[in-house]
Parts: structure tokens; sequence; C-alpha cells
């Protein structure tokens, strides 16, 4: 029995796009749905009440960060990542793949796994599609992630297959070595590059290992949005209609919307939290850079369409002012904003798909927002 069950509510007739509810052991999913980022078990600034606050119902930790540090088998210790963490809603865990590969000349890959030097203080490790999935077991998040490999952008195409068949074998050897699967739910990444019948071959590979949710990967890795746009529209069709399909990385809101449009349910990207660290919101009237000047004396909300915490109580000014003096205060703020930005958006968005009406949806955000 998996852990995790899907169910499709309705087909947007307007669009192709799905409303469902993933049921996961920890409640109840909404999706098509944004998943908040929370690295090293902890999303940057935030506690969980205030997610809670702006009812995020899953948070995605990193398998990599979390083996560095503090060591999986210490979470374990803690009675496994919702304890340690006090969170008590649905986690997933990525499988540490797209770190691993992002570390360069740092890691050497073969046919059993990775090995590479920590970017903490250069100690050597080794990962293996089994280690992938033992750290995941002892974190014990809701959802977890099949090891793969992440091929740049741009690859050429025998280097892409080579790499697809790899990431096919280690999703295999993954399943094989899952201990718990009607806790946790094992999905598998569709990979391949740029390339169609790469990515059709990945898909029909992983179908026939048969996982309760697929990922599609090796998206949002340098390639124009156009591209990204034509691999969804050939790859998300080939996945099981009863099972989520989840694009990683990727939560811009124009981004999220061709990603719905195109059939996908689940979405994750440190995006939100990492540009309001560096000061910039996310508003329905475009990206604004609060830290620039042309906001000293602005005392308005930073979207003034806006009800969350940040934009009832404070003005552009003031957040400009504890950006410019580096006040922790700032980063709090602006990300409280930016991520009840982006789950507000999913809510409207699910109720545009219920009322038949995403594209229509779609063309008056992107008109707000500033891309039409």
């Amino acid at each position: 029995m998996s852990a995790i069950r899907y169910e499709l509510i309705k087909t947007c007739k307007q669009s192709g796009a799905r409303l469902g509810k993933i049921h996961t052991p920890h409640g109840i999913i909404d999706t098509p749905i944004f998943m908040p980022v929370g690295t090293l078990a902890t999303v940057k600034s935030m506690t969980p009440e205030e997610l809670k606050e702006m009812d995020a119902r899953i948070i995605l930790s990193n398998t990599y960060h979390l083996y560095m540090r503090p060591g999986h088998k210490l979470i374990e210790k803690a009675g496994g990542l919702h304890k340690f963490m006090n969170w008590d809603r649905a986690i997933l865990t990525d499988s540490g793949g797209f770190q691993v590969f992002s570390l360069g000349p740092l890691r050497k890959i073969s046919e059993e796994g990775v090995e590479f030097r920590s970017h903490i203080d250069g100690s050597k490790h080794f990962i293996s599609p089994e280690k992938a999935i033992e750290i995941q077991n002892s974190l014990g998040a809701d959802i977890i992630m099949s090891f793969d490999e992440c091929a740049p952008y741009p690859a050429d195409y025998d280097y892409v297959k080579k790499s697809l068949e790899r990431t096919t074998r280690w999703a295999k050897r993954g399943k094989d070595a899952h201990k718990y699967p009607e806790k946790q739910a094992l999905f598998g990444i569709v990979q391949g590059g740029m390339y169609k019948d790469l990515r059709y071959q990945s898909a029909m590979e992983l179908m026939e290992i048969d996982f309760p949710g697929y990922s599609i990967g090796g998206l949002s890795v340098g390639e124009p949005k156009d591209i990204m746009n034509e691999v969804l529209e050939n790859t998300t069709p080939l996945l099981p209609k009863d099972k989520p399909r989840y694009l990683m990385g990727v939560g811009s809101p124009d981004d999220l919307l061709e990603g719905v449009i195109r059939g996908v349910d689940m979405f994750d990207c440190v995006l939100p939290t990492r540009i309001a660290r560096n000061g910039t919101a996310l508003t329905s009237l475009g990206k604004i850079v609060v830290r620039n000047a042309t906001y000293q004396e602005d005392f308005t909300p930073l979207d003034p369409n806006c009800s969350c915490y940040t934009c009832r109580n404070y003005s552009r000014a003031y957040i400009r002012h504890l950006v410019k003096c580096n006040e922790i205060l700032a980063s709090r703020l602006i990300t409280t904003h930016n991520l009840h930005f982006l789950l507000k958006l999913m809510e409207d968005v699910r109720e545009a798909i219920m009322n038949d009406r995403l594209l229509d949806f779609k063309n008056d955000f992107f008109r707000s927002y500033g891309l039409l």
C-alpha cells in the first residue's frame, strides 16, 4: 500500500489543468500547490506557526544538506524530521542528487554512485542510490525522491541518453532499498534533457518500475522558458493520470502558471525566500526591488492587493529602511509576503480551474504582472 493517494477532482475545460488532492500521512494537500523550501529543516526566517497561518500544507527539505549537518542519524534519534523541526504537516525531501551534481569538480560519478567532497570542510563522502534512500528513510518525510543525475544544459544527446539510463537503473535500485513504502512515497524522476524521445524513454522506463508519483527533473537549469514549456507539453501527458506530477525547482509566478496549464500538480523553489533576503518582493503588479531609492518615501504596502501580515502592517519605506540597515526583520517581512503571495496565487489558480477559466486568469495575471 502506498503512503499517499492522489485524487483527481477536476480537469479544467479551458486549459486541461488538473485540480486534485494528495492524501498524505500528515494531511491533505490541495493541488496544484507551491511548496516552500526549508533546505536545512527550516524555511529561512519563518516559524512553522507562521507557515501554517499562510496555509502551507507541505514544505521541502534537502537530503544532501541534512546529511552533511546535523546528520540523518541525529534527526532519526530526534524522532524524524517532523519532530525535529516541530512541523506536523507534510514534508518532501529531495534526493540530494541536484546538490551533489552541482558540486562540479568536487564530485566523481560512477555506476555505483557519486563520490564528492563536502562543501563545508572538504571531507570525502559517497552517496549511492541506496544511501540516498537510507538517509531519507531516517529523515522520515512523507514524500521522498529517487537519486538521479541532473544533466546540465546544454548537453549533447549521447551524454543525456547515458545519464537518463543510469538514472533509471538508480531509480530501480532505490526502490528496492526503500524500507517504508507504506509510510513514505518514493517518486521517480523523469530526465532526458531537452530531447523529446529521451523524455519519452525515461517516462516509460520509470512507469514500468511503478512509483506512487513522478517528478520532472532537469528543467529550469538555464534553458529558455519556451524550451522548458515545450518539454513539459511533451512529458506530462505521458505520466499516469492517477498519480501526482511534480516539477522540481520551479517557482516564478509565470512558470507556475505555465506549468499548471501543462498538467503539473506540485512545484518548489527557493526563489521567494532567496530574493526576499536581497530586498525583492513579488507583487500582483510585478517584482519590486524595495532597496531602491524610489521607495524611500513610499508609505504604501508592498502590494496594495495583498492581505498578508506584512502588507497589513508595514510600508515600503519602512521595509526599505530595514533592508538598507541589514536588519533581520527585513528578510522576515519580505519572506512572509513572498510566500503568502505564491500560496495565494496557487489558491486562485485552483479556483480558476474549478470555474474552467484558467487561461482567462493567466491572461489577467500576466497583464497585471507586466508580462503582456
